[in-house]
């Protein structure tokens, strides 16, 4: 692909990439295709990974003895989506709760 007039003053591979797709080669070659790709994502991957566990040791430090393990991974998905829970009214979380049936079971006294 170097020796192609085309691809011979590309810079990156992000270039390289859009390239391949604007000359439909990357049907052709599309093993390396992938590739490229894979690597051009893996720093995104990468660093959601990082921020993921930043948040993780942020919570666990905060509530070390306090918490179980659905409660800590309850923790860091609202905490890492919290972009998402900040359009969601608290009131309709609240409403939700109240009108959820009580699971509880009566237990009956044991004398």
């Amino acid at each position: 692909m170097r020796g192609t007039a085309r691809f011979s003053n590309l810079q990156n591979i992000a270039e390289l990439s859009q390239k391949m797709v604007e000359v439909k080669i990357h049907t052709v070659f599309h093993l390396v295709y992938r590739l490229i790709v894979l690597a051009l994502v893996l720093p995104v991957a990468t660093a959601t990974v990082e921020r993921a566990f930043s948040v993780m040791k942020i919570i666990k430090t905060a509530l070390r003895y306090q918490m179980g393990d659905d409660y800590l991974t309850d923790c860091v998905v609202c905490y890492i989506e919290r972009d998402v829970f900040r359009h969601i009214d608290n009131e309709v979380i609240v409403q939700h709760f109240q009108n959820m049936r009580t699971r509880r079971l009566d237990s009956a006294p044991l004398c």
